[in-house]
């Protein structure tokens, strides 16, 4: 299991940062400014999407236990809300002290972020003796989440993405920062109706590409006039795939795309030995959705994939975690199960994270409040309370073994350490949009270089 802060992050500045002055309560005599900030009253306010506080509740109440001074104020908003509400909070002031972000937000949201200091100072109160019982008060300064410890209690792509350079002002020297922390992490992986492939004569899923063709082809049923009667995959389209830009992302990156330079400028429509890698995986992603194509199972006629997947009318669906309990509840006699997505044969391994962070707004009062609760709410020893009830895969090294064996996670969680991403510019959504269009001009006939480089100065001009 991973090392606590307890541990792993005492052992390595403990002797420099930590200073704890045990102060005694005004009442026996002591000073009382420790007394004064460990019982003044400190409200945080947590903005988070899809999770309900009822995942966060042990984690609130366990941080009570220690801090009774401290309360909550969960709000738990609509994806298609969060953002606009949230910028409109923080222009006028009345902005969260930790709101979650995705992964790809992190540089749209960064001037909003208060990076996560060195150290935090936390009053503590305890009450001691036997017969007479006396409130001692602590204020205790203790060192955070240093880089090297990021890097070995995180799978990798968590450093990749909160870790970045910070000024704190024009006369500051540049840093490496922690920008927030993940609760959990997903993966793509691929969701698959097992009567169907029963009826198709597959006792496995593929788990490489050819083996997907393959599949794909036999499984499909295309009438007259290319009428597709009955798709076998979801994939090939922009607007009805759910996530196309993320199965569109994978298969450049697994296809040895360099998606950005070291400064995060988008480079993916470059030529390589006078190949476009990225237009070799467009290429390929729309073959799905070409009608002279053996491998054409899917058009942009087709229900939205999730919806048809659901109905029990699609073979293949590309997903993550979070797609689970919402295809159960869709249709609860659906039988379907979950296989780690398609490699390229004899190619490195590569999936696809999705996730949110955690992190500080910069116009908080309580910011050594927020990021100690942070700190606190994904420790290795609290933030199973949060994973069991989110049934989401863990973030951290030491807690995959934990969940390996789980039935619904298993995949997901094993698919995190060759988990990748890439930096989107300072907004995702228009890099999604672009994506989409490039699809689009895929299936069009478009010039491939010219459609790629359009793609990519969009992403970059967001930059």
């Amino acid at each position: 299991m991973t090392q606590t802060r307890s541990t792993s992050f005492f052992r390595l500045v403990a002797p420099l940062l930590l200073v704890a002055l045990v102060l005694t309560g005004a009442g026996c005599g002591g000073n009382a400014t420790a007394e004064r900030l460990a019982t003044t009253p400190v409200t945080l306010t947590i903005w988070r999407v899809f999770d309900s506080d009822d995942t966060f509740r042990d984690l609130m109440n366990a941080y009570r236990a220690i801090h009774p001074n401290v309360s909550f104020n969960y709000r738990e908003l609509r994806l298609d809300e969060y953002e606009d509400e949230l910028i409109r909070a923080f222009a006028e002031g009345t902005g969260p002290d930790i709101f979650s972000i995705h992964n790809t937000w992190i540089g749209e949201y960064e001037s909003l972020i208060l990076p996560m200091p060195d150290s935090v100072t936390i009053p503590y109160s305890e009450t001691r003796g036997t017969v007479k019982k006396e409130v001692v008060y602590t204020i205790q300064e203790e060192p955070t989440l240093s880089e090297r410890a990021l890097k070995s209690d995180y799978i990798d792509v968590v450093t990749q993405d909160v870790l970045r350079d910070y000024q704190p002002n024009a006369d500051s020297p540049t840093e490496s920062r922690i920008f927030g922390l993940p609760l959990a992490v997903d993966t793509l992986a691929l969701y698959y109706n097992e009567d169907l492939l029963d009826a198709a004569g597959f006792p496995q899923p593929p788990s490489t590409w050819s083996e997907f063709q393959d599949q794909v082809a036999d499984m499909v049923r295309i009438g007259s006039d290319d009428e597709i009667i009955q798709a076998a995959a979801a994939i090939g389209t922009g607007e009805n795939v759910e996530r196309a830009f993320d199965i569109a992302s994978l298969l450049m990156m697994q296809n040895g795309t360099e998606m950005t330079d070291s400064r995060g400028r988008a480079l993916f429509a470059r030529e390589v030995d006078k190949t476009f890698l990225a237009g070799q995986a467009m290429r390929f992603y729309t073959d799905f959705a070409n009608p002279l194509k053996e491998v054409y199972t899917w058009n942009e006629d087709q229900l939205d994939s999730f919806d048809a997947f659901t109905a029990g009318n699609l073979g293949f669906f590309f997903g993550y975690a979070y797609h689970a309990p919402f295809i159960r509840a869709a249709n609860e006699k659906l039988d379907f199960s979950i296989a780690p997505v398609p490699q390229i044969d004899g190619g490195k391994t590569v999936n696809y994270a999705n996730y949110w962070v955690e992190t500080v707004a910069k116009s908080t009062d309580n910011s050594d409040w927020a990021w100690d609760f942070i700190l606190f709410s994904t420790d290795a020893e609290r933030v199973m309370s949060y994973l069991n009830a989110a049934q989401k895969p863990t973030a951290l090294r030491g807690l995959i073994n934990d969940q390996i064996e789980d039935e619904t996670l298993s995949v997901f969680v094993g698919q995190t350490l060759t988990a990748d991403s890439w930096y989107q510019g300072d907004d995702a959504q228009v890099a999604e949009e672009a994506f989409i269009e490039l699809i689009d001009a895929f299936l069009s006939g478009a010039e491939e270089e010219a459609s790629l480089t359009t793609a990519q100065n969009k992403v970059n001009q967001t930059l």
